[in-house]
């Protein structure tokens, strides 16, 4: 990368305590911004940390011996260094005297935006969104530079603080051939957006620092004239953008809607949920993390959705090396980065939801005949009407090393389980997406008129819980029964090996086979071998939790139990 900062330039407005020491520092090259407040020493912010530069106190001499160099401050109290790109940045006391002073360092970086040059070309609007210093001014100054020098288009940069094309009336070359129009006032910024459009005929408008509600109008009025859109904003993630009230018409805005009964019974959530309001401003994010290290969102209207339907998210990690290649790597987000909360307004059944099924249905149609499913998934698994609450992880060993239940909820409210799993303190892990799940947890009603659940748990081996209605009572003791049936068909095999237990394991996987082998399949009834009173009640418990019919034979001392098919 090649890098111009114009250094001397800034050090020559300094006091002679202040720049001695930044001409003879090792990391010059790293130097972010100075900070002169009165009655303190001065201080040098580096990439590493700060430093002070000298044991002498700023007082009034130093501030107005860098002021007297200076232009004008505008009334956002900024100034710049004419033909650089340098910021000098104001703080003044109640009587409007200067007080403190912030030179920060304006570099021209060639090469930064490699990582998203695919974007550029294909004309899409990009919103970069970063914290304070990441670089994001320093990006949208090479993007102008690409737009209108290598890709030959009419670019014009709304440049508000002189920041993108430097201080003077000439902008800095930088920005190569891009236009450059300046504003008098912060606050006019929307104004002078919206006659870039009308009076310039651009192809491309470079907007820095979108922070108000009128230049979010004014971006989506330029939008929807089929200008390209290249702006910046502050937020350290694509959330902090949907839940800025403010900002949020970048991306389309956000609306409660209400939904009817049926259609909130359908998606499996509450009535009233967040959605997506028009179309997004602009058609791909860029999240600066680092300098070197960014995150795309390439069809930001589809992020934005699935983040308000609590969804998972597949996105880019591109980053650039020292070589100057990029590499990018793909993957799922995690649910603390990319999670909105979804208490009031997430969806049961999503859009990702939907392909996966349609996936899955399609590699089902193409299956051979003779393919080996498992025929007694769905009929093995109904429970009507759960049983007395049983307790078998109590007789578990603690070291025992079971496999986390990832739960899907069909037609059930996913709140009203999640809020039931918090109380009760299973270890079930809901999830949206069913190809993560290992059991599923519907309606009865639902699955009944819905085949493609039946055919996903079918290829996927997955089983398959129903309740009549999803009334607390009703999905407690079914997430009851479904963390003990698994706690029981989970144990490891240093637990098999284990004498002590032997006896009780083979009672307890001998009524499991029974159960799912032959009396649900073959619809007969199956006579158990005797067992000892504790372990007949624990062979009784779980029959009954696959509401089935038991009874007991033999004498009181060998006595065994017998399913019937229900």
């Amino acid at each position: 990368m090649l890098i111009a900062d114009d250094l001397d330039k800034l050090l020559e407005i300094l006091p002679e305590f202040v720049r001695l020491p930044l001409e003879k520092h090792v990391n010059q090259k790293h130097l972010i911004e100075v900070v002169m407040d009165l009655g303190r020493k001065p201080e040098a912010r580096f990439r590493g940390g700060p430093e002070y530069l000298s044991e002498t106190l700023v007082s009034w001499n130093h501030l107005d011996f860098c002021i007297k160099k200076l232009g004008n401050f505008s009334s956002d109290n900024r100034s710049g260094i004419e033909s650089t790109l340098h910021r000098i940045s104001s703080i003044k006391n109640r009587n409007g005297s200067i007080v403190g002073l912030t030179c920060r360092v304006g570099r021209s970086i060639f090469g930064t935006i490699s990582v998203v040059r695919d974007l550029l070309h294909c004309g899409k609007s990009l919103l970069l969104l970063g914290k304070p210093g990441v670089g994001k001014t320093t990006a949208i100054r090479e993007i102008s530079r690409i737009l209108a020098d290598e890709m030959q288009k009419r670019v014009v940069v709304i440049d508000t603080s002189n920041e993108i094309g430097g201080d003077g009336d000439i902008p800095h070359p930088a920005i190569g051939r891009a236009r450059r129009m300046q504003v008098s006032k912060p606050e006019l910024q929307h104004q002078v957006m919206i006659e870039a459009v009308e009076n310039h005929m651009p192809e491309v408008i470079i907007i820095d620092e979108i922070g108000t509600e009128l230049e979010a109008l004014a971006a989506r009025t330029i939008a929807e004239r089929g200008v390209q859109l290249v702006g910046t904003a502050h937020g350290y993630y694509l959330e902090s953008v949907i839940k800025n009230p403010i900002l949020s018409d970048l991306i389309g805005g956000i609306q409660y809607v209400t939904l009817g009964d049926d259609e909130a019974k359908r998606r499996g959530s509450q009535k009233s949920i967040l959605e997506r309001k028009a179309v997004p401003a602009f058609q791909a994010a860029v999240e600066i993390h680092e300098r070197n290290y960014w995150i795309i969102h390439e069809q930001i209207d589809q992020v934005v959705d699935q983040i308000l339907q609590g969804s998972r998210l597949y996105i880019q990690k591109r980053k650039i090396n020292n070589d100057g290649s990029v590499s990018i790597i793909c993957e799922n987000s995690s649910s603390k980065e990319f999670t909105i909360n979804s208490s009031q307004n997430s969806r049961q059944k999503n859009s990702r939801i939907k392909a996966s099924q349609n996936k899955l249905l399609n590699q089902i149609k193409i299956l051979n005949s003779s393919s080996s499913v498992v025929e007694n998934l769905y009929n093995s698994d109904v429970i009507s009407q759960i049983g007395s609450r049983t307790n078998f992880s109590n007789d578990l060993p603690i070291n025992r090393r079971v496999k986390s239940i990832y739960l899907y909820s069909y037609g059930i409210n996913i709140q009203q389980v999640q809020s039931i799993i918090d109380s009760s303190k299973l270890s079930i892990i809901l999830t949206r997406d069913i190809e993560k799940a290992s059991v599923i947890l519907a309606l009865r009603n639902y699955v009944n008129h819905d085949n493609k659940v039946r055919f996903i748990a079918k290829y996927r081996q997955m089983t398959v819980y129903t309740i009549r209605n999803s009334t607390a009572n009703n999905i407690k003791r079914a997430l009851r029964q479904i963390f003990n049936l698994h706690m029981l068909y989970s144990v490891n095999s240093d637990w098999l090996n284990s004498n002590k237990d032997k006896e009780r394991l083979e009672a307890l996987f001998e009524v499991r086979l029974a159960i799912e082998q032959i009396v649900i399949p073959k619809k007969q009834s199956v006579e158990l071998l005797p067992q000892n009173i504790k372990l007949r009640k624990l062979q009784f418990e779980i029959a009954c939790s696959y509401n089935l019919k038991c009874n007991y034979y033999g004498k009181e001392l060998i006595q065994g139990l017998k399913i019937c098919p229900y």
